[in-house]
């Protein structure tokens, strides 16, 4: 609902398709930089301490633009700063998810653990955009606002109440070097540079069509608010199908066919929705669509991202998770490139063309990486040896 607010907000103010795309790069800018130290701390604090104040961090912001906006003196430069804002603090934030996950399930339960709490994003996918667009509808911008913020706050508060085991964490030392022996760990191992590589490829050309769905919606479609929450709703409508599957199944045979596929079909739908909702200009066609680009997406990032959690040591995983991240945050970046590609011919062309290279990608990198395609279903983690000045120490955390 954060997302959808402040794009629709600045766009309200602007008019100008550059603005989405700024609003994108000063949300992605600070986590392109801060994830991988965000990575380095999640490997050595308390991760649950440390995903209650970036919840509650971020809901202040929430609120602050809220409250700009219901005093009618909120300025386009607002909600770029607290865009910026939000952007450091959920660096921090993502890694740390990322290395707390499977210290909670068992490994053997990984893809059906990772499809579950899918479920819940793809579902709020479906309800948040929805709410989102007909609060901005039917009362205004800061009402979904403040939604927003109080859900922040409440993730918060499961934060400090939930039951963690007591887990190792990294000796201090220097930052930078820790994100070099990271880095150097990706490297070493290339079956982590693709599945990395094919998330920021998703983020930065398959899911820019997110940034600039205000311009469908209200100059393409003509459908307002409450149609830019339909088709977000179908995306993750489309996700949350395929999601429950793969959580039901409990594996995907041939994991690494299927992440190669789900690239490529994904980004081929992107290409179709774009081009479609421009010379077409049925909502219902761009509704399928955007329900198929749903069940495309999850199948390869859900593949990707268990891969990872199975494979990446318990040592490393804050860091690798932070690389991993750092894609993720480049995701409203990709709305900037969108953006520049819009004034230059328009939104559809820019949409699909991303779209296309996704598929370009994964399936050039099918050819040449035999490790990729040849991953299983069967994923044990990499075997990785501490250097000798590297110490653990235990870090219990209890429940309040």
């Amino acid at each position: 609902m954060f997302r959808v607010g402040q794009g629709w907000l600045i766009y309200e103010i602007t008019g100008n398709p550059w603005s989405l795309g700024l609003v994108g790069a000063a949300n992605a800018i600070p986590g392109i930089f801060f994830n991988l130290f965000g990575g380095v701390f999640a490997d050595r604090l308390d991760k649950r301490r440390l995903i209650m104040f970036t919840q509650l961090t971020t809901g202040s912001l929430v609120f602050l633009l809220a409250t700009l906006t219901l005093l009618d003196v909120v300025e386009a430069w607002h909600v770029l700063v607290v865009a910026f804002l939000a952007g450091g603090v959920e660096a921090f934030d993502n890694p740390a998810r990322q290395a707390l996950y499977p210290h909670l399930i068992d490994r053997k339960a990984m893809i059906s653990a990772v499809a579950m709490n899918s479920v819940i994003w793809q579902g709020t996918r479906i309800i948040a955009p929805g709410i989102a667009g007909i609060l901005i509808d039917l009362i205004n911008t800061q009402s979904a606002l403040y939604i927003s913020g109080i859900g922040f706050v409440v993730l918060a508060v499961v934060m400090g109440r939930l039951k963690i085991p007591a887990i190792p964490r990294g000796a201090l030392g220097n930052p930078l070097q820790d994100i070099k022996e990271g880095l150097k760990f990706i490297k070493v191992h290339s079956v982590f540079s693709f599945l990395i590589s094919m998330t920021f490829f998703n983020s930065f050309f398959g899911m820019a069509y997110v940034m600039l769905m205000p311009i469908f919606a209200v100059d393409i479609l003509d459908v307002g608010a409450k149609g830019q929450g339909l088709l977000l709703g179908m995306s993750g409508a489309g996700a949350l199908v395929n999601t429950l599957y793969i959580g039901a199944r409990g594996s995907v045979p041939h994991r690494g066919l299927a992440i190669i596929a789900g690239a490529v079909l994904f980004g081929l739908s992107v290409a179709a929705f774009a081009l479609t909702a421009e010379y077409v200009g049925s909502l219902s066609l761009a509704m399928g669509l955007m329900f198929i680009m749903g069940i495309f997406n999850s199948l390869y990032m859900i593949s990707i991202q268990s891969s990872l959690q199975i494979m990446v040591p318990d040592r490393m995983r804050g860091r690798v998770m932070g690389f991993y991240g750092m894609t993720w945050s480049i995701m409203p970046l990709g709305g900037l490139q969108a953006s520049a590609l819009t004034s230059i011919w328009n939104a559809p062309i820019a949409i699909a063309a991303g779209g296309l290279s996704v598929a370009a990608f994964a399936l050039g990198t099918s050819v040449f990486n035999s490790t990729v395609r040849n991953l299983s279903s069967n994923l044990s983690p990499i075997i990785d040896e501490a250097p000798q000045d590297t110490a653990l120490e235990p870090a219990v955390q209890k429940d309040d």
